[in-house]
């Protein structure tokens, strides 16, 4: 008995602490929040797979390795591919030889660092499983996931399909993977867009050319990057809003530091801070992209407030514990 149609989504993310130190083996932590990709797969009866992306405007039709353009033009299929390579691989496993029909709506802005491309392909792997009844686990639809996210990011961490797939909390080094966390209360946080788009490859590579010029002054920065890292988990575990704020304010110091945060991410960095919140940095690549302000409940409106009067958009996000799951 196959499904004719179903809907499946993944959430976005938030690293908390510990980006580009990663890169050098120190440990991350990293949040999916309640911000979430929607995927609808539906069957067909030729062997086809059409794409049409809501929030891209683009939408086109695969026909084994050719591609069909019906919006976007030929450029279209660079950013649609991941999706096509996620819905075939469930199709192979499934050993299915039939067509599916992919609309993709996302409520995660895209290209800002919080995860957008990895919540769709594992909300399409998810989505494509459900309909086959392939019935697969957690662990072959991140599989699934990473592998189409290769095709974004190269050689990706692998940090944003996992959070895409079993949602929570995760504390990420590249020695020992992943580990999830128990994380006591909410973390109410606030998301700032400076709407400059930026590439994490590029800001990754500003901070290895510092490493070189100094390196006995970059090196304890790093490991400085770890120990926040480590100390915010206890402060996770407690629920301690007030030193997760001041680690932030911490973070986001050492971020500037090896020269990934600039002039717009600041702004919106003191707007948050100055509004109430108990600490504010950069998520993700820095160079642009996003800030994350943790604030007291009763102040994250004005602290939204406060960022998009500095020239952000905001939006208010909490963790959540869900990551891939189908909705119908």
């Amino acid at each position: 008995m196959y499904l004719l149609e179903v809907v499946a989504s993944a959430p976005g993310k938030v690293i908390l602490f510990g980006e580009h130190f990663v890169v050098y083996g120190e440990p991350a932590v990293v949040m999916a929040i309640d911000k979430r990709a929607y995927v609808l797969a539906e069957s067909r009866k030729d062997r086809r797979i059409y794409i049409n992306s809501k929030n891209l405007g683009i939408s086109g039709i695969f026909v084994g390795e050719s591609f069909e353009p019906k919006k976007g033009g030929r450029e279209a299929r660079m950013k649609l591919e991941p999706i096509r390579k996620a819905a075939q691989k469930v199709l192979n496993l499934a050993e299915r030889k039939i067509g599916i029909s992919i609309e993709v709506r996302s409520a995660i802005p895209i290209a800002v660092g919080l995860g957008s491309s990895a919540a769709v392909v594992t909300a399409t792997a998810t989505a494509v499983s459900k309909l086959l009844s392939a019935n697969l686990s957690k662990k072959d639809i991140f599989r699934i996931a990473y592998e189409a996210e290769q095709i974004v990011h190269g050689t990706p961490s692998g940090i944003d399909p996992t959070i895409s797939t079993y949602g929570g909390t995760l504390l990420f080094s590249q020695d020992k993977g992943f580990e999830p966390l128990e994380v006591k209360g909410d973390i109410p946080l606030v998301i700032g867009d400076t709407h400059i788009e930026r590439s994490t490859g590029e800001q990754v590579a500003i901070v290895r050319e510092r490493k070189k010029q100094y390196p006995s002054i970059f090196d304890p920065i790093v490991e400085a990057g770890g120990k926040i890292s480590l100390q915010a988990v206890k402060a996770l575990e407690r629920g301690d809003l007030q030193e997760l704020g001041e680690l932030m304010n911490i973070n986001q110091a050492l971020l500037s530091a090896v020269g990934v945060s600039n002039e717009s991410l600041e702004r919106l960095i003191y707007a948050a801070r100055k509004a109430g919140a108990l600490g504010a940095k950069l998520t993700g690549g820095g160079g642009g992209g996003c800030i994350i302000a943790l604030s007291p409940p009763e102040k994250l409106e004005q602290v939204a407030e406060a960022i998009e009067q500095a020239g952000g958009t905001a939006f208010i996000a909490r963790k959540t514990s869900e990551g891939a799951r189908v909705e119908n």
